[in-house]
């Protein structure tokens, strides 16, 4: 059964949040911020993700050397992940281990040093992980193709930042964004696993009360999809290829029928793209539609790798495929079948501790309340084929259809026209 979650407010507004499964024999905790790299002006971009290396680099009583060999040794593992809307640090233990993990990330959390010589060690660190986005064309298209759709917002940053941003960063400036953006009411706590939700209060509470709230914090500007063609030029073997239009948000009540029609276009093998793309026409080997939602706003968009000579196909087919959601509905069989792999997903990754802690934060972050595994499935199961053709007519207009190639792209124009003709 999917048992209801705990959660308690602290004085400061902290939010504490525990689900119990007693047949597990460890605990998942996340310390989470509602912070990310859309919440940096274009100088702080890659902040957020400097502050989530900086976090495990010493605090006042434990060296970076120390807190890693305190975690090694309760058989631990601990890491941390930014994103455009939050920052989370992690750690997962035995329950048996579950006080000396909350001191552990208590301290690193409230009191990392941010010294100076660990700032430089680091800033080294950073520019490899750039680099190696960079080498990595698959992953660098989809940081190139957020800033073509978003253009200017924060939501087209790069969330590792920029080279000359990263060199920029001192000390005081990173101190300076902790404690303006890290603030009480952005701060939420969630544990998932074989805990009593009363004693990891207790816990809890000893380290995180004494958190004070200070300058109000900024606001998030909601942006409108670009339509354009971004060529990026590299000698690869293959172009690879973006495309994105309008998305929904996190919260919007159509997301479950977005959610079956991301399944249909190109969420798994069976989809129609991995089918006339890979399958049919032995196009690409990587073909595949994804969902970026945001609190406010949200983007659908495909990506193909493919040899530069059948570039040109593989975006007609793509749209074809996308244009066929507009004008013809769903039909039974396959609406079931995205329904039935949509919810073997959620119920497959619940069997996870870390997923349930996810999910925890997630669900209070974005609606206020623990939404219940039974009341997603009953949401998929509502979902009509009127309901898919109506959001994809909506979504799929092609006045904000962005289109972005990394790799040896000959001529822009002959894209622009591709855009031009289904606009």
């Amino acid at each position: 059964m999917d048992k209801i979650a705990n959660k308690t407010i602290l004085n400061n507004g902290i939010r504490i949040l525990s689900k119990k499964i007693p047949h597990a024999r460890s605990v998942s905790m996340g310390v989470w911020v509602n912070v990310g790299a859309r919440d940096e002006t274009p100088s702080e971009n890659g902040l957020s993700h400097f502050i989530e290396h900086m976090i495990f680099k010493g605090t006042k009583k434990r060296s970076a050397l120390q807190i890693a060999k305190e975690f090694d040794s309760i058989g631990g593992n601990t890491n941390a992940f930014t994103t455009m809307e939050n920052t989370c640090y992690h750690a997962k233990v035995m329950d048996t281990h579950l006080d000396t993990m909350v001191d552990i990330l208590s301290d690193i959390f409230l009191y990392s040093a941010f010294e100076s010589i660990e700032v430089e060690k680091e800033r080294a660190v950073i520019f490899q992980e750039i680099a190696m986005a960079e080498d990595t064309p698959e992953e660098y298209i989809h940081t190139l193709s957020g800033h073509t759709y978003w253009g200017d917002n924060p939501l087209g940053q790069s969330i590792l930042g920029s080279r000359e941003n990263i060199l920029s960063f001192e000390t005081e400036t990173i101190r300076g964004f902790f404690s303006r953006l890290y603030q009480p009411e952005r701060i939420l706590i969630s544990i998932a696993g074989n805990v009593e939700h009363d004693h990891f209060v207790n816990l809890v509470r000893q380290q995180f009360e004494s958190v004070k709230a200070s300058n109000s914090l900024p606001a998030r500007t909601t942006p409108t999809g670009q339509s354009k063609v971004a060529i990026h030029s590299r000698e690869l073997e293959q172009i690879h290829i973006c495309m994105g239009t309008k998305g929904l948000s996190i919260t919007d009540p159509k997301r479950y029928a977005f959610s079956l029609i991301n399944t249909i276009l190109g969420g798994n093998m069976s989809s129609r793209l991995f089918q006339q793309i890979r399958e049919n026409r032995g196009l690409a080997y990587s073909i595949y539609s994804f969902i970026s939602s945001h609190v406010d706003t949200g983007m659908c968009g495909v990506y193909v790798g493919v040899d530069p000579k059948n570039a040109k196909e593989a975006i007609e087919v793509i749209l074809i495929e996308i244009l066929k959601l507009k004008k013809i509905p769903v039909d039974s069989t396959e609406l079931r079948s995205a329904k039935e792999y949509t919810k073997g997903n959620l119920m497959l990754a619940s069997e996870s501790i870390d997923s349930q802690m996810v999910r925890l934060a997630q669900n209070e972050i974005h609606f206020g309340r623990y939404i219940r595994l039974q009341e997603v499935v009953n949401k998929i199961e509502e979902v009509t084929a009127d309901d898919i053709i109506d959001l994809a007519s909506t979504l799929f207009d092609n006045d904000q259809l962005a289109i972005t190639l990394l790799g040896p792209v000959p001529d822009k124009k002959a894209y622009e026209d591709i855009l031009t003709a289904h606009g």
